[in-house]
């Protein structure tokens, strides 16, 4: 296999060796549109359950040690033990993710709820969020807030700004000393008229004000149509602002396809400027996770392809010639520098992904093994009875 390496460094190979790339176990349930979720055999009834396949995507590929949880969605009694049984599968449970949109209270927003007992509801779920964090040893907590208004006039705008930013610095204050808050933004969905955390900016203006273990996540579907996501990424990078991905890919709004299948040739310039900006350097701190619903595709598979096309977009970004491309960009050569990015973009790395895999012990071909491996009919012949999973539990 070394002839499959041709073009890139032992730097390089390395990089693509120690790639993390962050499960989510909601992934795992079912889910659907607002028409209808269609179900299907052998989806986990519990976070036992989900930590199981999750491990299973990862003994395939290699470089999906860690599986987030959602909570309340994955709550379970006992969260040492729940960690200890992902340890026991070979991986560990990584970002915790809160959830203030789905109670009744937050009809008029959580955080920046005009009502002061709404908002110590939502916050004393954020601190209980950081209590899993320490039970699981987890480093990250994402904050996604739906609150926003639906009418002009609703609410003060500057007044929720007061109450988001107040929220957060109670939160930030109860971190332990190697944890982080990763502050997501969605351009819009569910408020009608305002959001309170739309865009990256309003998100990096508060992790400014919050300190250095407040950085931004960048959810790649949440942005308005032909934004230019690699620029965020290069300014995040360039201020040390950037914490964290949620990939997915996206149509319309923010429907949760699987990362590159929509745009794969966006994912190759998001993950140019990730490694152009040091993002995926051994002490970057930058979290690659998944967030993506698979409604009518199988779930293992899923994760498995979605895997697969972020390694090898990866791969692809660091074929980049950084000479050739400074050569031309200092000339004033556009369409040189252009073809620079898309010779890169053009070599098929599957080859040396698959020899990769080989060296690490693992089979060239993750989705084939998936399916010889007897592991889905085995989950669905033991996974009778019970709920399963999805969106609230």
């Amino acid at each position: 296999m070394v002839a499959s390496h041709a073009g890139l460094s032992a730097d390089a190979l390395d990089t693509l060796r120690r790639q993390h790339i962050e499960l989510p176990s909601w992934a795992f349930g079912n889910s659907g549109t607002r028409f209808k979720v269609f179900g299907q055999p052998g989806v986990p009834r519990d976070p036992w359950e989900k930590i199981a396949d999750a491990a299973e995507v990862h003994r395939l590929t290699g470089v999906a040690p860690t599986v987030a949880l959602h909570i309340p969605w994955d709550r379970v009694d006992d969260y040492g033990a729940l960690a200890a049984h992902a340890r026991d599968l070979g991986i560990g449970v990584g970002t915790i993710n809160s959830n203030v949109f789905q109670d009744d209270d937050y009809k008029l927003g959580s955080v920046t709820n005009p009502e002061p007992r709404v908002r110590r509801k939502a916050i004393d779920h954020l601190l209980a969020c950081v209590d899993v964090m320490d039970a699981t040893g987890s480093r990250d907590l994402k904050l996604w807030f739906s609150d926003g208004t639906n009418y002009p006039g609703q609410d003060d705008l500057r007044a929720r700004q007061d109450r988001l930013a107040e929220a957060l610095r109670e939160v930030y204050a109860r971190l332990g000393e190697h944890q982080r808050i990763l502050l997501e933004y969605k351009l819009f969905e569910p408020a009608f008229y305002a959001t309170d955390v739309p865009d990256w900016g309003t998100a990096y203006a508060h992790c400014l004000e919050l300190g250095e273990r407040a950085v931004v996540c960048v959810d790649t579907g949440h942005h308005a149509a032909h934004t230019n996501i690699e620029f965020i990424v290069a300014f995040l990078l360039r201020a040390g602002k950037l914490g964290a991905f949620d990939f997915n890919s996206r149509f319309y709004a923010d429907d949760d396809l699987m990362v590159g299948a929509a745009d794969p040739f966006q994912l190759f310039r998001i993950m140019y400027e990730v490694a152009r900006g040091g993002g995926l350097a051994t002490d970057t701190g930058v979290a690659f996770m998944l967030d993506q619903c698979h409604n009518i595709e199988p779930k293992i598979a899923g994760q498995i392809r979605s895997v697969m096309n972020v390694q090898e977009a990866t791969a692809k970004a660091l074929l980049v010639d950084a000479e050739a491309l400074d050569a031309a960009q200092r000339a004033g050569d556009v369409l040189g520098a252009n073809a620079v990015l898309m010779d890169a973009y053009n070599t098929d790395v599957r080859p040396m992904l698959a020899g990769l895999r080989e060296e690490q012990g693992l089979d060239p071909d993750p989705m084939a093994a998936h399916a010889r491996s007897g592991y889905l009919e085995r989950v669905v012949a033991e996974r009778k009875g019970g709920t399963q999973a999805g969106w609230g539990a």
